[in-house]
């Protein structure tokens, strides 16, 4: 809060040594560069603080008469009205940005455990128990009804893709758009799409989900450490 009100100051007693060579409007566009350093790098209140001592200030040491809140201006008055919108607003959206940003790096903290946990397991557990817990995390992880392993694959299901793309009848389905079909099971083969390991019939058909690209590629990694598991019991009887 000190940073938003003390920069912004400092800016205009600076900009007013200029007043005789500097437009207003220009001088106004490097108050608002001020108030987006401030909300990028601080909190609401620092932003909103930048953003009100920056009208201020431009209405004190820019605006004549100088020294005193009183603008005689019309245009001046716009300006300042607007550098203070302007300034709340660039606030409000570097705050959005910066919980977006949050947002999307625990979920990838959340979907790179999910990972690891599964790969542990797949190290040291029975296929059955790795199996179960695939289905669960794959139910939770896109939003499913229900996700069930199946030794053979439902050859007119959709396909659920390594690199997290569906397809249905060898055409892409745009699932950021349309969400996975309710009308049919889709298939997430085990192993890399390799038939002898298997996959998952997956079920969303009591509502619409919309499995972000990332969830659906961890989905793939997650039946490909069954494929592994499977092989590797396979391999061992």
């Amino acid at each position: 809060i000190a940073i938003g009100i003390l920069v912004p100051l400092a800016v205009c007693l600076l900009l007013s040594s200029l007043r005789a060579e500097l437009a207003n409007t220009n001088a106004a566009l490097v108050l608002v560069l001020i108030v987006v350093a401030v909300a990028s790098l601080g909190s609401r209140a620092a932003g909103l603080s930048a953003a009100v001592v920056s009208a201020a200030g431009f209405d004190v040491f820019l605006t004549q008469p100088y020294g005193t809140f009183a603008i005689h201006s019309a245009a001046d008055v716009q300006t300042t009205v607007l550098l203070l919108v302007i300034g709340a607003a660039v606030t409000e959206l570097a705050l959005w940005g910066r919980r977006q940003q949050a947002r999307a790096s625990e979920q990838h903290g959340y979907l790179d455990g999910i990972v690891q946990t599964t790969g542990s397991l797949a190290g040291a557990a029975p296929s059955r128990t790795v199996i179960e817990h695939v289905e669960k995390q794959l139910a939770d992880l896109l939003d499913l009804d229900q996700a069930d392993y199946a030794p053979h694959a439902d050859v007119d299901a959709p396909v659920l893709q390594t690199d997290g793309s569906l397809t249905r009848r060898g055409q892409p389905v745009d699932v950021d758009r349309s969400g996975l079909p309710t009308d049919t099971e889709i298939w997430l083969p085990a192993g890399g799409g390799q038939g002898q390991t298997g996959g998952f019939r997956l079920v969303a058909a009591t509502h619409v989900a919309r499995p972000t690209h990332q969830q659906r590629q961890v989905a793939a990694v997650l039946a490909d450490h069954v494929g592994a598991v499977v092989r590797q019991e396979a391999m061992g009887r």
